[in-house]
This record gives structure tokens, C-alpha cells and sequence, in this order.
């Protein structure tokens, strides 16, 4: 058998993808990690040069991945029970560390259970496994990550069984569920915590109320679902997340170990009933191999972290260093999206003004990401900076220096 037909064919649509501006950049290759020194915070090197940059576009917002605890934990684990499990969950398995992760993560949370995944994508299409009927109905933000996309899709979910409202538009969120078709058993409300690509949050406190005055009309009630993958370790006053942020709770939370805890792997965590629900009908648990110990060792050391005094002391200089950062792009005469996350969006609303702008950060030892169309509609191209708690004040005076000679 060969290739070649085949080949020609995904060429060309590769081709178009590029012609579109939807092709991804060649991807760079990190061949150092330099520790943090004096008033610097951590640098990298990249494969093909001599600069060290400083990182702004990590989602490992603690900076908790080159901890020495988490490295000592994953190296005890491993030199215990080896480098992989050797088996799925249910048939043997299941480790001790990776039981302690979900006790550990649910008492965090404060729900009552949790089930880890092998990233929060997966943990995502999961819950949708579990959760959806043909008499489910769903209705999301418009923004939404694409994990929850396809989430929808992985569970056959028909056209006629969803609904879209415009962003955080709450309005919009009461007509449709006003609207929900005659035969609907239960209605699922999925929303991302934080938008990534935006840093804003959704506003979880008045999702919770107007779902209040819904959940009575239908059989299985309506459950709230909300991703909170770039909120949960790095938002609201002790790093709880948007449900912190927002003072308002939601019944199935999903998150990542793999940005605020710096580690690996994802999780769901609700009520016990749908934990268990999950457990046995999510294929994206039941059959493939789980997360390492060594990557369950060092999430658990790492939520312990974010949990005392380190942690909170992690977060304080995130969110000074986020408010410093936020603060000087208004003194500057840059725009972006209000907001404390540090995720921080520059608005430059034009592509090519994007282009010359990420590669001229670049040239002076700082990585960012642009964002331009099709990513985001036309007009609304982007610098995504995003703060994380290694970062110095001399780091983010530094990359707004670079910024304002970059913007033109």
C-alpha cells in the first residue's frame, strides 16, 4: 500500500488551511530551562538560538512545574511503582496516588467527588458521555473552549438538542431556556470559567440563579457544568477559581492539572452519583491507560502548595504582577479586555500589526501569542500575554518596555 495519492490530497488541504491563515507556526523546540536569578525570573531557550526568553505565554500560572517537591514526589512515586500504569483503571490499574489525587482534588474543590482524567479535554467529552440522553438538551456560551464543542459531538448530540447564546448575554441564556423543546428530560448549561482567549470570566452567580428558576420544569432538573481550567489554582482570593471569584457554586466542575498546578492530566468533579456515572460510561476513561504516578504524585503535592503558605504567597505576586501588567498597558495607550486574570489580551485589531508585533517581542526575548483571523473575527487580533507567579516585577517592566517600542 502506499501513501502518495493520499499524500497530494492532505497537502492541498493543508495548503488551503495555510491560504485561509488557519495553519499553525512551526512549532519551537525548548532546549534549556534557566533558573530564576536575582530580580529574573525563570528563562528558556529555544533550539536555533542563543537568546533566553522570558516566558508569557504559559499556562502555568503558579509556576509550581520546576518545584523541587513536585519533582522529589514524582521521583519517589515513580521509583516505587515505575514510569506507567500498565494497565486501565478497572483492570488493576488504579494506584494508590492515583485514589489520594481524587480524594485530594474534591476536598480542594469542596465537592463531594472527583475523577481524574488523562487532560481536561478528555475529561470534558467524558462528562458528556455520562450525562447525555436522547431527552438532553444543551445550551452553552458561544465562546466556548473547543473541547466542549466536540463534547457535544462525542455524545451525538443533535442539532436540535442545543442551543448557543452570545457571550456571557444572560438574556439570551433565559430564552433559551424559555425555549427548550417539549420532551426534554434534563437541560445541561456548560460554560467555560475563564475564556481563554480573553481572560474574562463567566458570570457564574447569575448563571446559577436563572438556572434556579428553570430546574424545576424538566425530570432530571438543570445541571450546570462549567470548565474551569485556567481559572481553578490562579483565580479568586485562594486560588479556588471562578466559583470563588463569583460566590456562586456549580454541580459539575472540570479542571486541569496542567496549567495553575503545573503538572499533568484532568478531572470532573460533582456528586458522587455522577462520578460513578462517569466511571462506567465515560469511554474516554474506561479505555485508555491513566495518568502516571509520577504525574499523580506531583499534582497532590502541588494542590497541597497552592493550598498553605507558599501558595498563597504565589498567588499574591501573580496577582500584583497581573495588576502591574494590566495598569501599564492603560498608561501606555494599549487596549485590552477589563478584568483581574492573568490572562491579558493586548488588542491590536489588524493582522498584520499583530504579526510584526509578536515577532518583535520576540527578537527582544519574550514569547507571546498572536491571535488573528480566523482564530478571532476580524477586527478583534490579539497579543495574548499571560502572567504567571515566577514572573518579577523586573520581568513585566521589561516586557511593557519591549511592548512599547513594539506597538508602533
Amino acid at each position: 500500500m502506499s501513501l502518495e495519492k493520499l499524500n497530494a490530497v492532505l497537502t492541498d488541504e493543508v495548503a488551503s488551511l495555510r491560504a485561509e491563515g488557519r495553519t499553525k507556526a512551526p512549532e519551537r523546540v525548548i532546549i534549556d530551562y534557566i533558573p530564576p536569578k536575582g530580580n529574573k525570573g525563570p528563562r528558556y531557550k529555544l533550539k536555533g538560538s542563543d537568546t533566553e526568553f522570558i516566558r508569557m505565554n504559559s499556562n502555568s500560572y503558579l509556576s509550581l512545574s520546576n518545584h523541587p517537591y513536585l519533582i522529589e514526589a514524582a521521583d519517589i512515586a515513580t521509583k516505587k511503582f515505575g514510569v506507567g500504569p500498565g494497565a486501565v483503571r478497572f483492570i488493576d490499574g488504579t494506584f494508590h496516588y492515583h485514589a489520594e489525587l481524587e480524594e485530594r482534588i474534591a476536598q480542594f474543590l469542596d465537592k463531594p467527588a472527583a475523577k481524574i482524567f488523562n487532560s481536561a479535554y478528555t475529561s470534558v467529552l467524558g462528562m458528556a458521555l455520562a450525562v447525555t440522553t436522547p431527552s438532553t438538551y444543551w445550551i452553552g456560551d458561544e465562546l466556548n473552549h473547543n473541547c466542549i464543542i466536540r463534547s457535544m459531538r462525542i455524545a451525538n448530540v443533535p442539532r436540535e438538542n442545543k442551543a448557543i447564546y452570545k457571550h456571557n448575554n444572560m438574556d439570551e441564556l433565559k430564552q433559551h431556556l424559555d425555549n427548550v423543546p417539549e420532551g426534554m428530560d434534563r437541560v445541561i448549561v456548560i460554560f467555560d470559567g475563564i475564556f481563554s482567549m480573553r481572560g474574562d470570566n463567566a458570570p457564574v452567580d447569575q448563571i446559577v440563579k436563572i438556572v434556579e428558576q428553570h430546574t424545576e420544569n424538566f425530570r432530571d432538573g438543570v445541571i450546570t457544568v462549567m470548565d474551569d481550567s485556567h481559572g481553578i489554582g490562579a483565580y479568586g482570593m485562594s486560588g479556588r477559581g471562578t466559583e470563588e471569584f463569583c460566590g456562586a457554586k456549580v454541580d459539575v466542575l472540570i479542571g486541569t492539572f496542567g496549567k495553575a498546578f503545573g503538572v499533568n492530566g484532568g478531572f470532573i468533579s460533582a456528586s458522587k452519583e455522577l462520578i460513578e456515572a462517569a466511571r462506567q460510561k465515560a469511554d474516554t476513561y474506561i479505555y485508555t491507560n491513566p495518568l502516571s504516578v509520577a504525574d499523580c504524585a506531583a499534582a497532590i503535592k502541588a494542590i497541597d502548595i497552592a493550598d498553605g503558605p507558599e501558595g498563597k504567597e504565589r498567588l499574591k505576586n501573580l496577582q500584583e504582577r497581573t495588576h502591574q501588567f494590566r495598569e501599564a498597558i492603560k498608561a501606555i495607550g494599549m487596549e485590552s479586555i477589563p478584568g483581574p486574570h492573568p490572562v491579558v489580551p493586548v488588542m491590536a485589531r489588524d493582522t498584520a500589526k499583530t504579526q510584526q508585533m509578536v515577532k518583535g517581542l520576540y527578537d527582544r526575548g519574550i514569547l507571546v501569542v498572536g491571535l488573528t483571523y480566523p482564530v478571532v473575527p476580524k477586527g478583534d487580533e490579539t497579543i495574548r500575554f499571560q502572567i504567571n507567579a515566577a514572573h518579577t516585577e523586573a520581568d513585566v517592566d521589561y516586557a511593557l518596555k519591549m511592548l512599547s517600542e513594539v506597538k508602533g
